[in-house]
């Protein structure tokens, strides 16, 4: 990325909440780097250097700010080719694969050549992979021992090293502050059996609608919403283990910020569910920078965000389920498919009591299991398909899948169409340029022919799953 150090300066000075996340700012006369929204005294322009990740900061020899947090800072979302394979890597670096794979291998899941992955990461972050890995598990570690009550040691594992020896080395080094120092300096939240975080994110943001959206599809004894709270089961798979537990999600206190609370029990999984959370509720996004392609569409509700999933498969079942049919019909399959498949989970939510089935089970049913449901046969075959496809390996809708070969292989399987395949895309795997195509509702919202539509549609490339949410939402206020 790019910096014009003037105009960064001119942002550290207004504290401009659009640029937070976008670049960094290290003081050279105090050996700290900032976000451009800290709150303390703006520096002289002589003495500040910017940098365009927190990994290029701290290999500059900067050390985090404990007043503004930069592990707190959204992160980016782009949509040109490089930016996007570059973030991409990232995203599997936050999720944690490098503790289980190499970047050659990253190179290899993406379709591209090391050395490609390894020029791009380094002109979009300002390091390399390596090296943008360990400040992200600098700065979990961080995070963990100033919010959470975490041991030590436990912080350690949660964050990716692989001995708390290498952590305490690492740790004091970087920021010239003991782990046991930090956690002693400052107030852990939470109580035993959960633990609490604050993901950032740039204003506006309509948690109000993304919540109504989330709430209208929301599937019964995975999800449920109550006020201004979400609340839902979570699995994930990491270091070849799964864990179990559940997330509450609500706006923080006087903060741009969501509060998650997540169960003890996903203590080992942090950084990939930290990671989904983040692309679930599109905290990445520049609301601006979409603003300015959609235009008088956005206007109304600046604040729109994309709502993404925390499961791929979860996500296109529900799909799969909510074709031809009203969004409340198929919310309610979806809850029989989840009673019936799921997993029993204790939580201390009274509308959260499952875990939604796994692609692995499903693989393993016939069409008869899924059909008694009331689903018709068509989309029992299409649920079996997938759901085998993704357990062999043949189908991702993991982060950071190519876009392009998943459409093609969600395609190619029985029952799943365009519209199907572009409405996973734009959920699934957070594709902003994603457009189901024919939707009924959109071509109604736009009040044109499909033909006529599809063509209209192309002034917003790249943001056409922003225009959809927009579109949708311009439909509650007609009559």
């Amino acid at each position: 990325m790019l910096l014009d150090a003037d105009q960064c300066y001119k942002a550290l000075v207004a504290h401009d909440t659009r640029f937070d996340g976008r670049f960094f700012v290290g003081v050279e006369s105090t050996g700290i780097y900032c976000r451009p929204v800290c709150t303390a005294r703006t520096p002289k322009r002589a003495s500040c250097s910017f940098f365009s990740s927190a990994a290029a900061a701290e290999s500059g020899g900067f050390r985090p700010c404990l007043r503004c947090r930069p592990e707190l800072a959204p992160g980016n979302s782009a949509v040109d080719a490089n930016a996007r394979l570059a973030q991409s890597v990232a995203g599997l670096i936050e999720d944690g694969r490098l503790e289980e794979d190499s970047v050659a291998g990253l190179a290899d899941k993406l379709k591209v050549t090391d050395r490609h992955l390894r020029r791009v990461f380094q002109q979009e972050y300002g390091v390399s992979p390596i090296e943008f890995a360990q400040t992200q598990r600098l700065l979990l570690a961080k995070r963990l021992l100033t919010d959470t009550q975490l041991s030590v040691t436990d912080t350690a594992f949660a964050s990716g090293f692989a001995s708390v020896r290498r952590f305490n080395d690492l740790f004091s080094t970087r920021y010239r502050l003991t782990p046991s120092a930090l956690r002693k300096s400052r107030l852990a939240s939470g109580v035993g059996d959960r633990l609490s975080f604050e993901l950032g994110y740039r204003p506006p943001y309509d948690w109000t609608a993304l919540l109504a959206f989330l709430e209208k599809r929301s599937v019964a004894g995975v999800e449920s919403v109550s006020g201004k709270r979400y609340r839902r089961s979570i699995r994930l798979s990491h270091n070849g283990k799964v864990f179990a537990g559940w997330l509450d999600a609500q706006p923080a206190t006087k903060k741009h910020a969501l509060r998650i609370d997540v169960s003890a029990s996903l203590a080992p999984c942090i950084p990939p569910l930290l990671a989904r959370a983040k692309r679930a509720f599109d905290l990445n996004a520049d609301p601006a920078e979409i603003a300015s392609v959609l235009g008088d569409l956005a206007r109304p509700n600046p604040g729109l965000r994309l709502p993404g999933s925390f499961d791929g498969f979860e996500l296109a079942v529900r799909a799969i389920l909510g074709q031809q049919i009203t969004v409340k019909a198929a919310t309610t399959i979806a809850g029989r498919f989840a009673a019936a498949f799921g997993e029993r989970i204790e939580t201390p939510f009274d509308g959260v009591t499952h875990l939604f089935p796994s692609a692995e089970r499903i693989a393993t049913l016939d069409y008869g299991d899924i059909a008694k449901l009331g689903i018709v046969s068509a989309r029992a075959r299409a649920l079996i398909a997938m759901a085998r496809a993704i357990d062999s390996g043949d189908l991702d809708l993991g982060d950071g899948a190519d876009v392009e070969v998943t459409l093609a292989a969600l395609e190619a399987l029985p029952g799943i169409g365009a519209w199907t395949a572009q409405y996973i895309a734009m959920r699934a795997l957070s594709w902003p340029d994603a457009f189901p195509h024919p939707d009924v509702a959109l071509i109604k919202a736009l009040g044109m022919k499909p033909a006529a539509a599809l063509k209209h549609t192309e002034r917003w490339r790249p943001w056409r799953a922003y225009a959809v949410i927009h579109l949708w939402k311009s439909l509650e206020k007609k009559p």
